[in-house]
């Protein structure tokens, strides 16, 4: 029995990741975990044949785990990302597999019969080299223009559907979720808002509250309130308060910048 290990912050996708695998007649699911701090203790924990590890994480992401347990020691690893093209070309680059969300069962099954060739070959030594290649190149590489997401991966009613960056008004905390607004409508993710403001083009989006990132093409004028702070005003009409830590990048953006 190949025995496998699932990484994924969301627990949709854990349990689409183990419906797939229960009409797998070699595998045994041995666990589940929602962080990579999780991951780093299960994979030395169980030392699994096979995990499917999710990239985008908060804290602790999926390549952050492959360094910490060292690529040398990992398992076969079947990445599972959403929107990070920049990680898709890597894994092309070092020929490993990768599950680009969301995906049907025919490209799952893909994925798990590149998974047994592995095993079979007990090729470990040379996907472990690989592995450390990609870290290499995550690390020391710039990333390129598409390093900022191009899009979201939105579930809603049983589906998933990919939404553009450029169409979102703003974005607000929401717990441990991230709101994000578009016309009429919120959508929940579950994103840090440290994490959107790093993986967000600054060129486009700019943070004026701990609570609150703003698309500046949405931005139709900026007040002072009364207590000293600004007042965004969108077109759409809707008001949004910055905050004094983030008092410089309102005026910089007064001045045009």
């Amino acid at each position: 029995m190949i025995r496998t290990l699932i990484v994924d912050d969301e627990p949709l996708g854990r349990q689409r990741i183990r419906h797939l695998l229960d009409q797998e007649n070699d595998v045994a699911v041995i666990g589940e975990c929602a962080n990579g701090d999780e991951a780093v203790a299960a994979i030395r924990r169980e030392t699994p044949d096979l995990v499917f590890l999710d990239v985008q994480m908060p804290v602790l992401d999926g390549f952050a785990v492959v360094e910490t347990v060292g690529a040398a020691q990992m398992p076969v690893v079947i990445f599972v990302t959403a929107y990070d093209q920049y990680a898709l070309q890597a894994f092309d680059v070092h020929a490993l597999d990768y599950l680009l969300k969301p995906f049907d069962r025919e490209r799952f099954q893909k994925a798990m019969a590149r998974a047994r060739v592995h095993l079979r070959r007990q090729g470990l030594d040379a996907l472990g080299q690989r592995l450390q290649d990609l870290l290499d190149q995550v690390e020391t590489e710039p990333a390129p223009e598409t390093k900022y997401l191009k899009r979201f991966a939105v579930k809603t009613g049983g589906q998933v559907f990919f939404l553009n960056v450029e169409e979102i008004d703003w974005i607000e905390a929401a717990g441990n979720y991230a709101g994000l607004h578009v016309k009429d409508k919120t959508h929940l993710i579950r994103e840090t808002m440290a994490d959107l403001e790093a993986r967000l083009d600054p060129a486009l989006f700019l943070r004026i509250h701990r609570s609150t990132i703003v698309n500046r093409e949405r931005i139709k004028a900026v007040a002072t309130s009364p207590n000293g702070e600004y007042e965004l005003t969108l077109h759409d009409g809707t008001r949004l308060p910055s905050s004094r830590s983030y008092r410089d990048r309102v005026q910089a953006l007064m001045k045009g910048s």
